[in-house]
């Protein structure tokens, strides 16, 4: 019979897993500069296409609204030309290009809800909120995202959106929160200033979602968003300058905390203020 001969597995060198580290650690870098650089050529190329539209004389037309319910047809057709007229009724409007057209200057800003996945960046806070199914085809990821709008004036609102990429996500969560847009009342409720400024809410008000509560207390002139890094990303948008928070339950789920939060400014349009 012939002797079968196995190799003796070959010995590790101490320096190959830091090089493997570094080697991996140089690709993301790579990756990331790729990244930012590509962003950067998208911007210049928009600007150049404006420049030269100008130049030529040429008018960049945005694709035209054509409303399709009763209420975006008379939005269009100037006959509403106040948000406040739709917001008063209790009837939601569908039509996210209503709200484009009766706020101005409306932003957006997109709100951490998950954390990065990976060897390196495992653990940071993200944007994208990512789940995936297992299926006999393999894993099937899936994506979401919170965004709030508003114009810093009085106008705000918050929308999820889900999707099986990044950007279908995002437009789907901008598309809802100008969808949810509410008026906030402002004031000086707080006992300790007394300025008669709209700066501050004018009574203290509570939501809840999931296990989370919120309460936003008026506070003097001053003072400033003393609040969670995300939760003054959705006062910011209101247009408050000024409050005082405290919150209750498992805050470090963010979703259940904007929603919570956004309960509370809901209740500014429920209570009247006693004069």
């Amino acid at each position: 019979m012939e002797k079968i001969t196995r190799k003796a597995p070959r010995e590790k060198h101490p320096g190959e897993d830091v090089a493997k580290v570094d080697g991996m650690q140089k690709e993301l870098a790579v990756e990331e500069k790729a990244v930012l650089e590509e962003k950067a050529i998208i911007e210049v190329l928009k600007e150049v296409t404006d420049v030269a539209a100008e130049e030529r004389g040429i008018k960049i037309v945005e694709k035209e609204w054509k409303p399709k319910t009763e209420l975006g047809r008379k939005v269009a057709s100037g006959e509403i030309t106040n948000i406040d007229e739709i917001l008063d009724n209790p009837k939601p409007f569908l039509e996210p290009e209503i709200a484009d057209r009766l706020i101005p200057n409306l932003t957006h800003v997109l709100i951490c809800i998950g954390q990065s996945k990976g060897k390196f960046g495992g653990g940071k806070r993200s944007i994208w909120k990512q789940t995936q199914k297992k299926t006999k085809e393999g894993n099937k990821p899936k994506f979401s995202t919170l965004v709030v709008v508003g114009n810093h004036n009085g106008y705000v609102g918050i929308g999820l959106g889900k999707a099986k990429e990044t950007v279908p996500a995002r437009e789907k969560a901008i598309k809802n929160a100008k969808l949810n847009i509410i008026k906030i009342k402002f004031g000086c409720g707080s006992w300790a200033c007394g300025c008669g400024e709209n700066h501050t809410i004018p009574f203290a008000v509570s939501g809840g979602c999931g296990s989370v509560r919120v309460t936003f207390k008026p506070a003097p002139k001053g003072t400033g968003l003393i609040v969670e890094k995300e939760l003054r990303n959705l006062l910011e948008m209101a247009g408050i300058k000024d409050v005082y928070s405290k919150t209750f339950g498992t805050t470090n789920t963010k979703l259940n905390l904007l929603k919570a939060g956004f309960e509370a400014l809901k209740q500014l349009n429920k209570m009247k203020v006693q004069k």
